[in-house]
Order: structure tokens, then sequence, then C-alpha cells
């Protein structure tokens, strides 16, 4: 929000060539290891969070990259088009080529998702979570679905939900279900390598907080932290849930000389 009419202005994206498509981009230079935002389903790299993270990186002189995802903001791409598949390899081409040494990968909702999938190749040197959906597809929508949608999305191949932070509905398809089943990780025990640190609002109706406890079950018995913040949404986006933020951030990798 901006105040007495003043705007600042906003630093133009660099598109990134990923195969046929091209990826929008922010790129903030500095000390390492550089800062990745991974941004949440139908989100976007201006976000809140995403902002306040970059104000940071300047206050700090820390490297911070941000991006949208195919269909996301201004990529290349319709949203309705992609699948886990697509946004996870969306963020490794980014990280591999904007910030390929050991980053600290910060994920926010479906981005905690991808953010732990993407470890594995990345070896990143620590995660931050905000309100981690990993497995959302299928344990946050298709086993919360009734019948009559999961009728629809098999028939029609696509449902159309509303959503409380759009005017527009929501393209949940068929293609996103049975893609994100490829990507499961709730099954048997998550090892990223590195520091994790989890955010979780306790008022969270989209990402309700015993699934933050699902996930932290299945992680090392070390290097995990987890803060409940007992009034947060699912946003996590007010003054204090932005402190927590950038100083989860700092926390988990200090800056490099």
């Amino acid at each position: 929000m901006h105040e007495h009419g003043t705007e600042t202005p906003r630093p133009p994206a660099t598109m990134l060539p990923v195969g046929s498509r091209r990826l929008a981009t922010l790129v903030r230079p500095g000390a390492g290891p550089p800062v990745v935002w991974l941004g949440g389903f139908r989100s976007d790299m201006r976000a809140t969070k995403a902002e306040a993270l970059d104000a940071w990186a300047a206050r700090a002189g820390r490297a911070f990259v941000r991006f949208d995802y195919t269909g996301h903001g201004e990529s290349d791409g319709t949203f309705a088009d992609g699948t886990i598949s697509d946004w996870l390899a969306d963020a490794q081409a980014v990280i591999a080529a904007l910030a390929p040494r050991r980053p600290i990968l910060v994920g926010s909702s479906m981005g905690g998702w991808i953010a732990l999938r993407a470890a594995a190749r990345v070896r990143p040197a620590g995660l931050v979570l905000i309100a981690p959906a990993t497995d959302f597809t299928e344990v946050l929508m298709w086993e919360q679905f009734p019948e009559e949608i999961r009728r629809q999305v098999m028939q029609d191949g696509v449902w159309q939900r509303e959503s409380q932070y759009s005017p527009e509905p929501t393209p949940v398809t068929r293609a996103l279900i049975e893609d994100g089943r490829r990507h499961l990780m709730l099954g048997g025990p998550i090892d990223p390598g590195c520091p994790v640190h989890i955010l979780q609002g306790m008022a969270d109706p989209d990402v309700p907080w015993p699934h933050a406890m699902a996930l932290v079950e299945r992680l090392p018995a070390t290097g995990v932290v987890l803060t409940l913040v007992k009034e947060g949404d699912h946003r996590l986006s007010g003054p204090a849930d932005l402190d927590r933020l950038v100083a989860a951030v700092e926390g988990i990798a200090p800056r490099e000389g």
C-alpha cells in the first residue's frame, strides 16, 4: 500500500527464456547465499511477502531472485495449462540460471512444496517455508472434494473453484491433480539436506496447521524449526508476520563474507 498518492516505481521484469516460453524474473544483485522466492498457487513475484524480502535484501546488500511461474503474473503461458511438473521445472531453470550456488529457497504455500522437491537437485543452503502446501493437490484438494466435484474434474477436465483471493474462480484441472501424484512427498521421510524453518498460521483455512505438523514429522530430527502463529491466516502478510519472515531468512544462512 502506498501513502499520500505517491507510488514506488515498479522495476521492469527481465524475461528469461526457458524452452519455448519466457519467465518473468526480478534479480537484485548482492552478497550470498542468494535468496530465491518461490510463490504460491496463482500468486506472483510482486506480492506482499516477496516485496518485503526485496526491501530487506536492498537494505542488507543480499542477492535476491524472484520470478513468476508459467501462467502466473508476467510470465508466458496460461495458468489452467500448468501442472506441478511445469512449475517445478520453472523453479529449477531459474535457480540454475540466476542463483546456481547453494541458495536459500523461500517457498510460500505451493512454493513450499516446490522448494522441497527442488532441494534434491539444487542442494540449498536452507529452506524457509511459509504455510507449506506439500502434496496439496491430493491432500488438500482431491481428498477433500465431494464426489460430484471429483466427477466433474474427471469428466469435464476442470472444475472452477471460487477463490477468496481473486474475483475470478481458480481452475482446478484433471491434469493438475493427476500430475500432482507424481510429486507426492508425505508418504515417507523427507531430507532436504539443509536447515528448515517453517512459519505457519494456526488460523489458516487453506493449509491447516496440522498439515505443517505432518511435514515436520517427516523431516530430519535436527535442523528443523517450526514457528506457529496462533492468530495467523494463510497469507501471513501483516507487519509482525513480515518481520518473522525476514528474521527466519536472516537466521537460516547468514550473509557470507
